[in-house]
C-alpha cells in the first residue's frame, strides 16, 4: 500500500475519533445542564417552600396575635362566617403570595381554638402548603392539687399530677410528678420540732432539719418518695383567681340552664342523680343522724365546734336519710347547673360536658352551701368528651356512710372551704374507716384538703385508708364550661403540616 493510501486511512480514523469525542463532549454537555438545570430548578423549589412556609405560618400568627387581644371574636376581625382570603406582600410591597385562614369556633364555654391556613406562592411551581395550630388557654385545673393552706399526704396516698400549696406539704406517700411550695421552710402544725422544709416526708429516712439558712438548691433528692422532683420557694399562686364567680354561674342556669332555689328551713338542699341522656333531682327532706357517742368534727381533737347533732351546714354525717322525688330533666343547652342549696350528687354522664355549682346568696359565712359525695360520680369516657366541674361555695364532703371504694371524676373547687371527709370517731359505726377513694380530675381547696385522719405514727383512725389521686390532663386546657383560667392568652398546644 502506498505511502498516500495510509495517509488517507488514518485521516478517516483521525476524523472518526474527532466524531466520537465530539459526541462524547455533546452528551457531557447535556448531561452537565440537565443536571445544572435540576439543581437549579430543586434550588428555586427550595426557597419557593421557605416562602410558602413563612406566608402559610404567618397567617397563624396574625390569627394567633388577634385573638389574644380579642379573645371573643372568632372572625379575625372580619365579623363574617370564614374561611377568610388574604394576599401577601414581601417588604417592597409587592404581591408575592396569598394564604386562606379558617378559625374552628370553639364550642360554648370551652377555651381550645383550632386554625388552619393554606398557602399559595406567585411562582411557576405553583406551590402549597397547608398548617394546622392548635390554641388554648391554661386553667387552673393544670394543678392535680392546688391548696392555699398546710397540707398533709398520708402513707398510702399516689399522686400522678402536679402539686402545689402557698403554704407547707409534709408528703408521705409517691409523687410521679413535682410537688411545689411557696415556702421554703415551715413549722409543721401537726408535730413539734424544728422548721423543715416546704415540702418534706416523714419517710425513712426523715429528711434532716435544714438549719438557719436553708438553700433551696441543696434539698434531698428523695426519689422513692417524689419521683420528678419537689420545689420550694417557688412563686405563689393568687388563689382569689380560682374562686369561681358563682354569681355569674347563677345567672347563666337561670338564662339557659338548669337552677333551683333554696329548698327551705325544714329540708337541707337537694340530690342529683346523673344519667346518660338525662338527671333525675330529689329533696333531701332528712339526714342519717350519728349514733350515740359519734364525734364528727374537722379536727380529731374534741372542741365546742364539734357535733353529734346534724346541722345543715357544718358538722352533719352527710348521709341521705329520706327523700323526694321532684322529676327527671334534661341537660342544660349551656352545660350549667345551679343549686342554691347544699347539693349531693352521684351517677354516670356519657358524652356530657357540665359544670355544676352551689351557693346561697347574699353570701354568708354561717349559710354558705356545701356539695356531698357519697357515691361513684363517673365518666363513660376518659379522652375529654365528658367532663364534670363541681364548684361548692364552702366544702366539697364525703359523708359518713360512702361507698367502702369510691370513685370521683370530676374537677373540684371547695371555695371558701376544703375538700375531703370529716373526722368521724369508731362510734360513728363501722363505716368511720373506709378503704379507697380515686379521684380523677383536679382539687383546689381554700383549706387544708384529706380524706383521712392519721395518728402520730401515720396510721389511719377515720376515712379512707389508700388515695389515688389521678391528674386529668385533658382538664389543663379544655377544663369545664366557664370554669376559672389561669391566663386570658392563648398558648400553642399543637402545631402540624398537612
Amino acid at each position: 500500500m502506498s505511502f498516500k493510501d495510509k495517509f488517507k486511512n488514518k485521516k478517516g480514523q483521525i476524523i472518526i475519533y474527532v466524531l466520537f469525542y465530539i459526541l462524547i463532549g455533546v452528551a457531557s454537555f447535556s448531561a452537565l445542564s440537565g443536571f445544572l438545570t435540576v439543581y437549579v430548578n430543586s434550588t428555586y423549589r427550595d426557597r419557593d417552600n421557605i416562602k410558602i412556609f413563612n406566608i402559610a405560618e404567618s397567617g397563624l400568627e396574625q390569627a394567633r396575635w388577634y385573638l389574644n387581644h380579642y379573645s371573643n371574636d372568632f372572625t379575625n376581625g372580619t365579623a363574617t362566617s370564614g374561611p377568610y382570603s388574604y394576599k401577601f406582600y414581601n417588604r417592597l410591597g409587592e404581591e408575592i403570595g396569598s394564604y386562606i385562614l379558617e378559625i374552628q369556633t370553639p364550642q360554648q364555654g370551652i377555651n381550645i381554638v383550632n386554625l388552619k391556613t393554606t398557602a399559595k406562592l406567585k411562582s411557576i411551581f405553583q406551590n402549597q402548603k397547608t398548617l394546622k395550630m392548635t390554641l388554648g388557654k391554661p386553667s387552673f385545673t393544670k394543678y392535680s392539687v392546688l391548696v392555699d393552706d398546710n397540707i398533709r399526704f398520708g402513707s398510702g396516698t399516689i399522686v400522678y399530677g402536679e402539686i402545689h400549696s402557698n403554704r407547707g406539704i409534709r408528703f408521705d406517700g409517691i409523687a410521679f410528678n413535682t410537688i411545689k411550695s411557696s415556702l421554703i421552710t415551715y413549722d409543721d402544725p401537726d408535730h413539734t420540732g424544728c422548721y423543715e422544709w416546704a415540702v418534706h416526708t416523714h419517710l425513712s429516712p426523715q429528711d434532716p432539719c435544714p438549719g438557719s439558712n436553708p438553700d433551696p438548691q441543696n434539698i434531698p433528692q428523695r426519689d422513692d418518695v417524689f419521683k420528678a422532683g419537689r420545689l420550694v420557694g417557688v412563686p405563689g399562686v393568687n388563689f382569689n383567681g380560682i374562686s369561681a364567680n358563682l354569681a355569674d354561674l347563677k345567672t347563666l342556669a337561670q338564662q339557659n340552664g338548669f337552677y333551683r332555689g333554696f329548698s327551705g328551713n325544714n329540708y337541707f338542699g337537694y340530690e342529683i342523680v346523673l344519667k346518660e341522656n338525662n338527671f333525675d333531682l330529689y329533696r333531701v327532706n332528712s339526714l342519717t343522724n350519728p349514733p350515740s357517742g359519734c364525734q364528727m368534727c374537722d379536727s380529731v381533737v374534741f372542741n365546742p365546734a364539734c357535733s353529734s347533732v346534724n346541722t345543715r351546714y357544718n358538722q352533719s354525717t352527710w348521709s341521705i336519710a329520706n327523700r323526694q322525688f321532684l322529676g327527671t330533666f334534661n341537660y342544660p343547652t349551656n352545660s350549667v347547673i345551679f343549686i342554691e342549696d347544699n347539693l349531693w350528687i352521684r351517677g354516670k354522664i356519657q358524652n356530657k360536658r357540665l359544670v355544676i355549682g352551689s351557693a346561697r346568696f347574699p353570701e354568708d359565712p354561717n349559710s354558705m352551701t356545701n356539695i356531698i359525695i357519697n357515691d361513684n360520680l363517673l365518666y363513660t369516657y376518659y379522652d375529654n368528651r365528658d367532663v364534670i366541674g363541681l364548684l361548692a361555695q364552702k366544702n366539697i364532703y364525703v359523708g359518713l356512710k360512702s361507698t367502702n371504694t369510691l370513685r370521683i371524676d370530676a374537677a373540684l373547687i371547695a371555695k371558701n372551704g376544703r375538700i375531703g371527709r370529716q373526722y368521724y370517731s369508731s362510734s360513728c359505726g363501722s363505716e368511720y374507716l373506709r378503704n379507697k377513694i380515686t379521684l380523677f380530675g383536679t382539687l383546689s381547696t381554700r383549706l387544708r384538703y384529706g380524706f383521712t385522719w392519721s395518728d402520730s405514727q401515720g396510721n389511719t383512725i377515720s376515712g379512707y385508708n389508700l388515695r389515688d389521686i389521678i391528674y386529668d390532663n385533658n382538664l389543663l386546657y379544655a377544663p369545664p364550661p366557664y370554669f376559672p383560667l389561669s391566663t386570658d392568652f392563648y398558648q400553642i398546644l399543637k402545631w402540624e403540616r398537612e
